[in-house]
């Protein structure tokens, strides 16, 4: 049980009444009746408290959450009191959470309910647990409260944004991938298979028309193909601690992991395998799964990644890929690449490469890049400046060493991976590559 601020505020008029008496004395026997019937007031008043028990609350709240996206969290209050009661609610979000719309102020007639609907956040993947929310409820008169928990707990996972994912989705659906931005490319024979004959269309090439089979039926016919299948994507994130810097609100380790889930969902739906083998502190591996069926699988197995503080090791990568995959695979490495990193980068790609096609994407650091484009006032702008420059010029020719020893290279700012990546893929699938 606690004070309300109506309560304080009649305890300041009795004791601003008390002052006046000291000074008037005619004013004692006042003081002293409006002492005593605030007492009885407050005495009756506490025990017009809901007891506990008389108030029962049940929380919905979704079984996952997307990193950074809000989701809609509901609590349902009934009570069993003869009144309206008036109630703040304060919901037990988890430390890794942040929520708006709490806490919520709301009175419930009897015999009725109120549903309290809030927006929830995640800034951290993996387990949380919601604990039971605290209602402070109102006496009678409103000079007393006391604290009622409900809901019990509830369990969520946050996973990776997979926003994305559903975008893409969506769009395929109604024929209009161009929309986010990843292109359609034109397929090579090299990358297609031949599926069936079929009748000459409009539009046909004169190179896939089958002449044999034509002069067979006297009536054009044409070779239809299919894009090359089973073939193996093997992504390789780095989890060290140069991914934990913050770019635009999630780390770059976060912006790595939605560009792989996006490359996943595309590459599983290409008929492709996946796996994935994590470096830099993470030494998991998920062998590589097929089938649309397996992105919850995926999923899964990513949504409690987290960067280490360990550094990352090339080296060290390199040879887990090679012993765990045999097979030839497009070998994806994501990574925030340094200019300290040109020897060991070129020797780990260079053992990959003789059995694996190598794609290395790297997160442009864009803070960085906004403080190279600010006006120069002050010395201190210029040094800045000139660091700037000298950084971006090293990492430029490391992307550029790797470029000539056939090493793919993704260079793009961590909002555009998703889409530079996944355009990056469908190259390699047309051009036969793999």
């Amino acid at each position: 049980m606690r004070p309300t601020s109506s309560l304080l505020k009649l305890l300041i008029v009795w004791l601003v009444l008390a002052v006046a008496a000291s000074v008037w004395v005619a004013l004692a026997l006042l003081w002293q009746i409006t002492g005593g019937l605030l007492l009885l007031v407050l005495i009756v008043d506490a025990f017009t408290l809901p007891r506990r028990g008389r108030i029962t609350g049940q929380r919905l709240v979704p079984g996952r959450f997307a990193l950074g996206v809000q989701s809609p969290v509901t609590l349902t209050l009934t009570h069993a009191v003869g009144r309206t009661l008036k109630l703040e609610i304060f919901d037990g979000i988890p430390t890794a959470a942040e929520a708006e719309g709490l806490p919520h102020a709301v009175s419930v007639p009897p015999g009725e309910f109120a549903a309290i609907t809030y927006h929830a956040r995640f800034v951290r993947r993996g387990e949380h647990v919601f604990t039971p929310a605290h209602v402070l409820a109102d006496s009678l008169l409103g000079l007393w409260r006391n604290r009622h928990f409900v809901a019990g707990e509830s369990q969520t996972k946050a996973y990776p944004n997979y926003e994305p994912v559903v975008r893409f989705t969506m769009l395929a659906m109604a024929n209009r991938v161009e929309t986010m931005g990843i292109i359609k490319r034109r397929r090579m024979g090299a990358s297609l298979d031949f599926h069936q004959l079929r009748d000459y269309q409009d539009g046909d090439v004169l190179s896939r028309i089958d002449w044999k089979a034509t002069s067979r039926r006297s009536a054009l016919v044409s070779r239809d193909y299919e894009e090359t299948r089973n073939q193996t994507i093997l992504l390789v994130p780095d989890c060290g601690r140069r991914m934990r810097a913050l770019d635009g609100g999630l780390s770059q380790f976060d912006h790595c992991l939605n560009a792989m889930l996006l490359i996943a969902f595309i590459a599983l739906r290409q008929g492709d395998e996946v796996g994935v083998a994590g470096f830099g502190g993470v030494q998991r591996w998920l062998p590589p799964v097929k089938g649309a069926h397996s992105m919850p699988k995926i999923l899964n197995h990513l949504y409690n990644y987290e960067a280490s503080s360990e550094p990352s090791d090339f080296i060290e990568a390199a040879e887990r890929v090679m012993t765990l995959q045999r097979r030839r695979a497009l070998v994806i490495m994501l990574t925030n690449l340094r200019s300290e990193d040109g020897a060991t980068l070129v020797s780990a790609v260079s053992a990959m490469q003789r059995r694996h096609l190598v794609l290395a994407a790297t997160l442009r650091e864009q803070e960085l890049e906004q403080r190279a484009a600010a006006p120069i006032d002050h010395l201190h702008d210029a040094l800045q400046y000139g660091a700037l420059t000298h950084y971006f010029g090293e990492r430029r020719q490391l992307l550029e060493s790797l470029r000539a020893r056939r090493v793919l290279t993704v260079d793009e700012s961590a909002q555009m991976l998703p889409v530079a990546l996944a355009n990056k893929y469908l190259d390699v699938k047309a051009g036969g590559l793999l």
